[in-house]
């Protein structure tokens, strides 16, 4: 069974301390996508703070809206001191410049280049926070990059507007998530599933990322959670995460993992067109190239012992984002 209630809201305050002068970087991201549709958005706020160089911190806000019926996505990030941003240590309250976002509700803008984006979207669920990791390693200093979802059954409602044009959100299905960490991985892939076109209660989520462990890098280590038929299947720890299987090319991942009689496959796979890419200075320095999409399919496999397998697939509704130094030279830069 899927865990009783667990508050998101401790999880959701900001991890950032100054006085450290550890490198720090951590994220909120709001997204969704139409149940039917090929449309969809992602909101991030974030922090970024070079190592040893608090004064240099500074916030950052970008937005992504994807409409795959005429093949356009527009993309805008706009960063800002942190003196004009607040980031609550108690629960989920942020600001970037004149972007906020709290526990139930978001609004701002942003803009870049050609483009502006501006939202104003509530937002809630009714599911405990979905967890890749046991809840203790969340406040440990391995892994030092962590993530969850605050709210994976959120439902959207309120406006998005791309260059003036609006589009009214009514009930999107989406997440509500949290990443946070010392630096980013060398490597990751992320996959996020919020609703299948036949099971709009099941949650998938899953990573792969390479890791430093006193700056040595680590192998791959692979985690997955799917919801479905109200249980759980968790696929973490160290050992695990090693023996699953994880094969990704530019736009296309499949992972396997199984424990005491249950196996999980899945495949996330886009079109070269729906992918975008923002570059990144990451805390340790650096240039990091993120490739993102929201246009994504994905089809999964549940087997357990002595039952039928368990299919469920989605057409355009799966996150897929890919980071590292050299994903894809091909890919344009869009911010």
């Amino acid at each position: 069974m899927i865990d009783g209630p667990l508050s998101a809201a401790p999880w959701n305050r900001s991890r950032y301390d100054p006085a450290t002068g550890e490198g720090h970087v951590e994220s909120w991201l709001q997204r969704a996508a139409h149940p039917q549709r090929p449309l969809a958005f992602w909101i991030r706020y974030a922090i970024f703070s070079p190592r040893q160089r608090p004064a240099d911190a500074f916030g950052e806000v970008w937005a992504a809206f994807f409409d795959g019926e005429r093949g356009r996505m527009v993309v805008v990030k706009e960063s800002v001191p942190l003196a004009r941003c607040r980031f609550s240590r108690r629960d989920l309250d942020a600001r970037v410049g004149m972007a906020t976002l709290d526990t139930f509700h978001l609004e701002g803008r942003a803009r870049s280049k050609s483009h502006t984006l501006r939202w104003q979207l509530d937002y809630a669920g009714g599911q405990p926070p979905a967890m890749l990791l046991a809840p203790g390693r969340y406040e440990r200093s391995f892994p030092d990059f962590k993530a969850f979802a605050g709210t994976p059954d959120a439902l959207y409602r309120g406006v998005v507007a791309i260059d003036g044009e609006q589009v009214r959100v009514d009930g999107w299905p989406g997440t509500q998530n949290h990443h946070w960490g010392t630096r980013l991985p060398d490597r990751s892939a992320w996959g996020q599933v919020a609703g299948f076109d036949d099971a709009a209660d099941a949650y998938l989520e899953c990573a792969t990322v390479r890791l430093r462990l006193g700056g040595v890098p680590l192998p791959g280590l692979t985690t997955l959670l799917l919801r479905v038929d109200d249980r759980e299947y968790r696929f973490g720890g160290a050992w695990r995460a090693l023996r699953a299987s994880t094969r990704r090319d530019r736009f296309e991942w499949r992972l396997r993992s199984s424990a005491r009689g249950v196996r999980i496959q899945a495949r996330l796979h886009a079109p070269a067109s729906s992918f975008v890419a923002l570059r990144y200075d990451d805390p340790a320095g650096g240039a990091r190239v993120c490739v993102r999409t929201e246009l994504a399919a994905c089809e999964v496999t549940l087997e357990r012992a002595g039952q039928a397998p368990r299919r469920l697939a989605t057409a355009h509704r799966a996150a897929f984002e890919m980071l590292g130094r050299d994903i894809d030279p091909d890919v344009k830069i869009v911010a």
